[in-house]
């Protein structure tokens, strides 16, 4: 038996007309969700936590690396900064870390561009990188800090080693102290939080009056830096009045977090994996109910048989124990092993795994990844040849079987985000799972309606639909990896 066989594979889809209809319609999908998530992503993160109301940034210190003729110009004795204590000057502030997808090109960028701020007429530049991994299982260190971005002599290291001739310091809530009275006796916080950074990079302008003025997220080779360099340069020219802005603290991402977890339910429930099978299974149970009065007869029922509305929320209620699970198994694996530490692994991974599945998935083969979980359910279920017939059961253990079968084709994209959420904390993990369950609690229940109701007519256009959604998930998956590894590779990222 050849591999083709083994695997399941047809390499002759690439020969068929379809698959390249599929192929085009991918290519323009593809490119609108890709272009308009990017846009509004960037577009909303710039603006999270930000209000219009003009408000002096919250005062901080934190300590140094103390560098002579680099940190011990802007610092005290011991190498704290003071960000009160330049006022009169602009102040850029970069929070950022070692291991941070972009951050790297934002320090590129500065540097690049700060002779030419400094030399300009106007209000002092001051810039200060802020490092932000000292929370959880991961963290790096002031001495981490300093080893990598702190040494002039880093031609020969990583790309992330990238030498910063400006004060360089740690955020860690040790460290960080949010003080409204202008005491250094004031209390204690984390910086990350008053200054809404979800994730690094994240790079404010605060002007010679302490009011922000531009803020800029993300990094990359390709990243258009010509709005945020124009209010640096009306900020030196104490020109930018107009463009200040509100900085609100906010609570690590519950919200978002809950948001992003109903598009991963959506993108689960529509698992080219899962759902072609769908129309098909739910069509069944429905019209056993013709049968009832027959299987009542015969003892393999007892009571009615259950309504789509049931069906619906039994499956639902499968999957939502499904991803439960899931999300125990992850949060029990964090405290074992350091996801934030191997994130840069798991992107790379990720971003392999989609191209490679997207491929396997067209030419028709399936990972089955959760097979076991489907031996599972196939062991607990009931057909109509039993002594006993479970329904109401078996809807149940298929929604467990539907989600596992989904992640044959979503892993790559639910398992990162499970793991993100755990990075983020026990909040967020709660907040992400709930968005992904009620997600496809909701869809299961919808579609089981809409297939009760419609009958006919509206299985029959999901039978004819399957092929060519499987076909354009399929080149999708296929897209999504490889345009991953572009961004991975254009921010510099390397292991």
């Amino acid at each position: 038996m050849g591999l083709q066989e083994k695997l399941g594979i047809n390499v002759f889809v690439f020969w068929q007309k379809q698959t390249w209809q599929a192929f085009g319609i991918s290519i323009v999908l593809f490119s609108i969700i890709a272009w308009s998530a990017l846009t509004i992503f960037d577009s909303a993160y710039k603006g999270f936590g930000t209000s219009d109301e003009a408000e002096e940034a919250v005062d901080f210190v934190v300590q140094t690396t103390n560098r002579s003729g680099v940190d011990d110009i802007y610092t005290n004795e011991s190498g704290v900064f003071r960000l009160s204590d330049h006022r009169g000057k602009v102040v850029i502030v970069d929070f950022m870390a070692i291991s941070c997808t972009g951050c790297e090109w934002v320090t590129f960028h500065i540097d690049d561009e700060l002779e030419h701020w400094q030399e300009m007429d106007g209000y002092d530049v001051v810039v200060i990188s802020i490092g932000v991994y000292y929370k959880g299982t991961y963290i790096e260190t002031i001495d981490d800090l300093e080893g990598c971005f702190g040494d002039n002599d880093t031609e020969d290291e990583a790309s992330t080693c990238h030498y910063t001739p400006w004060n360089l310091a740690t955020g860690a809530a040790d460290a960080a102290l949010l003080d409204e009275n202008g005491s250094l006796e004031g209390e204690r916080d984390d910086l990350m939080k008053h200054y809404s950074v979800a994730a690094p990079p994240v790079v404010y302008v605060i002007d010679h009056e302490g009011f922000p003025v531009a803020k800029e997220v993300g990094g990359s080779s390709a990243k258009d830096w010509s709005d945020f360099d124009a209010k640096v340069v009306k900020a030196i020219k104490g020109d930018a009045s107009d463009d200040r802005f509100g900085i609100e603290a906010f609570q690590v991402g519950m919200g978002p977090v809950f948001m992003l977890g109903l598009f991963v339910g959506v993108l689960v429930y529509f698992s080219p994996c899962a759902f072609p099978v769908l129309p098909s299974y739910i069509s069944y149970y429905l019209n056993l109910g013709l049968r009832e009065e027959e299987m009542r007869e015969s003892g393999k029922l007892k009571g009615k048989m259950p309504t789509s509305l049931t069906i619906g929320l039994l499956a639902g209620t499968g999957m939502l124990t499904f991803f439960l699970v899931l999300g125990g198994a992850v949060v029990l694996l964090n405290k074992f092993v350091d996801f934030a530490s191997v994130f840069l692994y798991i992107a790379y991974f990720v971003a392999f795994l989609l191209a490679i599945l997207g491929m396997f998935m067209l030419m028709g083969g399936t990972a089955k990844l959760m097979s076991f979980v489907q031996r599972f359910v196939d062991r607990w279920s009931t057909t109509e040849a039993d002594e006993k017939f479970t329904p109401k059961r078996n809807m149940y253990l298929y929604g467990i079987g539907y989600a596992a079968a989904s992640i044959d084709c979503t892993a790559a994209a639910v398992l990162p985000f499970v793991a993100y959420t755990t990075v983020a904390g026990d909040g967020a993990t709660m907040a992400g799972l709930a968005g992904l369950m009620l997600s496809v609690l909701l869809l299961m229940t919808a579609v089981t309606m809409l297939v009760g109701l419609g009958r006919t007519m509206f299985i029959d256009f999901l039978r004819r639909a399957t092929g060519m959604i499987k076909m354009v998930g399929a080149w999708m998956m296929t897209f999504a990896g490889i345009g991953l590894l572009y961004y991975l590779s254009a921010a510099g990222l390397q292991f």
